[in-house]
């Protein structure tokens, strides 16, 4: 493949987090697009994310664990590396270090030596509590992550951004606050919406943290909220359309507050808001980000141009064809 030609629909691809949120969805969205010939590389152990990956259309499934150490297969010619330890509550640095920066070293190295495109899963919690910006045009040196998972993708930027032998094509996405269908598995670490539609469903009512900063009031904590479909539609243009290498931000380039957040969902489901405040859990409270927006203008200069859901359609969407009924994309 050259370099800067699109995948063709019969091209290999390695997929990893496939059996996790974003990656299982972008299964979905490339079996639509008339990708089959993916190897998905992931732990397909855990049984609740069975339904991620089922049904849907792949080459083979590659074990994780039996593959860190091996030559991928030689039909290839694009890696994406979704997978990752996401859990910003998680303060055991050697499981990071193991499969957020080893991990993704060892999947550069394959792409670089093939020659192939490489687009991997960087994360918004690369730029701390966002004294800095949210510029992914930056100098990321500086940046002071607020949390070991921060860290670690933060480790692996840098890495990349050091290296003289590299992949064809390069991106490093940097996501915001994402959230959608598939989700079901994550437990503590699923989007809010997930949170305050179950809590809603059970209690008639959501919660939602208490602001511990004098520059915020309760609930007017500031989020980038992004919409899976729109990252999948992100992603699949820096497959097709090869930008300059680099980092780059996913997110909308607008601040939403968790009120805004919560009277969506309350809109959808045709109820009265009835929200009440607690306090930040100790364990995560000096490490809360109270504002994040991407700045977009580097994805926009180079050619991305479709509109992104406003909160209110992405959580409308979300709500009545998945969350609702529990459907998968």
């Amino acid at each position: 493949m050259k370099k800067n030609n699109p995948l063709q629909k019969e091209s290999g691809i390695l997929l990893t987090g496939a059996a996790g949120f974003i990656g299982s969805c972008l299964l979905s969205y490339l079996n639509q697009k008339g990708f089959a010939n993916i190897y998905l590389l992931d732990d397909f152990s855990h049984p609740e994310k069975k339904q991620n990956w089922a049904g849907k259309k792949y080459k083979q499934l590659l074990n994780r664990s039996a593959y860190l150490a091996k030559e991928l297969p030689t039909d290839i010619e694009l890696i994406i590396h979704i997978g990752a330890r996401t859990d910003t509550t998680l303060f055991d640095k050697k499981t990071f270090d193991n499969l957020n920066v080893d991990y993704s070293k060892f999947l550069w190295k394959q792409a670089a030596e093939q020659n192939i495109p490489f687009i991997y899963a960087s994360s918004a919690a690369t730029y701390g509590d966002g004294k800095l910006g949210f510029s992914d045009q930056m100098d990321i040196r500086p940046l002071q992550p607020l949390n070991p998972y921060g860290n670690s993708k933060q480790e692996f930027d840098l890495w990349a951004l050091e290296q003289d032998k590299a992949p064809a094509n390069w991106y490093g996405l940097k996501f915001f606050n994402v959230y959608g269908p598939n989700e079901y598995h994550k437990g503590r670490m699923a989007s809010v919406i997930f949170h305050f539609y179950q809590q809603i469903q059970k209690e008639g009512k959501m919660r939602l943290f208490r602001s511990h900063h004098p520059e915020y009031k309760d609930g007017e904590q500031l989020r980038d909220f992004i919409y899976v479909m729109d990252v999948l539609e992100m992603i699949y243009f820096f497959m097709q359309e090869r930008p300059p290498s680099g980092l780059y931000n996913i997110g909308t380039g607008t601040a939403r507050t968790f009120l805004d957040l919560a009277h969506a969902v309350f809109s959808v489901l045709e109820k009265e808001p009835q929200i009440e405040f607690i306090d930040t859990p100790e364990d995560i409270r000096d490490k809360y980000q109270y504002f994040t927006e991407a700045d977009m203008q580097k994805l926009n200069a180079v050619g991305y141009s479709s509109a992104t859901f406003t909160l209110e359609e992405g959580v409308a969407d979300y709500l009545k064809n998945y969350l609702s009924s529990r459907n998968y994309y």
